[in-house]
């Protein structure tokens, strides 16, 4: 499975989804300060699941009607990176199949998926 990160994305969370094998295409290391437009037309082109902590996917999906491959909005505030990234690690290991094309939000007690 392939990502897109926006930027604003903790490093850690990145840096463990490389190290767990997955291909994770970095909006910060790539084009910082890309609008989330943008940010979501590269996923789009190369059919990857955008990972986000930025609710703003949320309207240009929800509201705007964007199409998307796949978006995970990580909502973990109050957590360390680490922890963050483990939980998002593990949640995408359990949840891979369903993620393509879906709109997961993660939070510390609950995984939401809609498709």
């Amino acid at each position: 499975m392939r990502f897109v990160a926006d930027e604003g994305l903790d490093a850690p969370i990145v840096e463990l989804l490389r190290n767990s094998g997955y291909d994770v295409f970095y909006i910060k290391e790539e084009h910082p300060g890309l609008a989330d437009e943008e940010v979501l037309k590269i996923s789009n082109e190369r059919n990857d699941v955008l990972i986000a902590y930025d609710k703003d996917f949320g309207e240009l999906v929800y509201r705007l009607k964007q199409l998307h491959s796949g978006i995970i909005l990580v909502r973990l505030s109050g957590m360390k990176p680490k922890e963050k990234a483990r939980i998002v690690v593990q949640t995408i290991r359990e949840h891979e199949v369903e993620l393509q094309g879906a709109f997961t939000v993660i939070s510390k007690n609950h995984v939401k998926i809609r498709k």
